[in-house]
């Protein structure tokens, strides 16, 4: 899906509590992943790799200048004689460590891999899920994006809004008190911005 189908789509879903939830999550991802410069993995279930997010999230990770945005996916069938980018087994998440996000894509009734999970979240981890928002993967993560079976979008859709506002220039922050790294930036911007031409 191109950034004009995404737009498209989110004109459509405009006024749905979609577009918000999106954002939220994606901020969240975003945030993780740029605080602690980098360190995302993907991972998916032995019957759902998502793939197509990753290269999405390269994609974003590009267009917006965010290289910490680039996931490495982790894949539950890798061979050593696979690509380097697609050759990445289960046992990174064993390796995964303090300030890395793990992001865990799960269709509904595709169990994911609790155990390994679990112990990356004890490892300081942190945990992200997007899938049917329910079950022991919810209690693990740290923040859920719920897709349940029979909703209006289905699991694909919402991680192309996902990856879509993750490489956003300033995702929306919720309302309240700007954060002060975006009131030190504008002001850096008006310092730093030449003189008005003379009339």
């Amino acid at each position: 899906m191109d950034a004009v189908r995404v737009a498209l789509l989110r004109e459509v879903l405009a006024g749905t509590e979609w577009l918000g939830a999106t954002r939220r999550f994606a901020g969240v991802l975003r945030g993780s992943v740029v605080a602690h410069g980098g360190g995302l993995l993907l991972v998916g279930t032995a019957a759902y790799e998502p793939w197509h997010l990753a290269a999405h999230l390269v994609d974003e990770a590009a267009w917006s200048g965010t290289p910490e945005l680039a996931p490495t996916l982790v894949r539950h069938g890798a061979r050593p004689s696979d690509p380097a980018h697609l050759a990445v087994g289960l046992g990174r998440i064993e390796a995964a460590r303090r300030g890395e996000t793990l992001l865990v894509v799960s269709p509904p009734g595709d169990v994911p891999v609790l155990e390994r999970v679990s112990d990356a979240r004890r490892a300081g981890v942190t945990v992200l899920a997007l899938g049917p928002g329910e079950g022991e993967l919810t209690g693990l993560a740290h923040e859920v994006l719920a897709v349940p079976d029979g909703s209006e979008l289905d699991l694909d859709t919402v991680q192309h809004l996902v990856s879509a506002a993750a490489g956003e220039q300033a995702v929306p922050s919720p309302r309240g008190r700007r954060r002060l790294r975006d009131r030190l930036s504008r002001l850096a911007e008006s310092l730093t911005a030449p003189p008005p031409a003379p009339w």
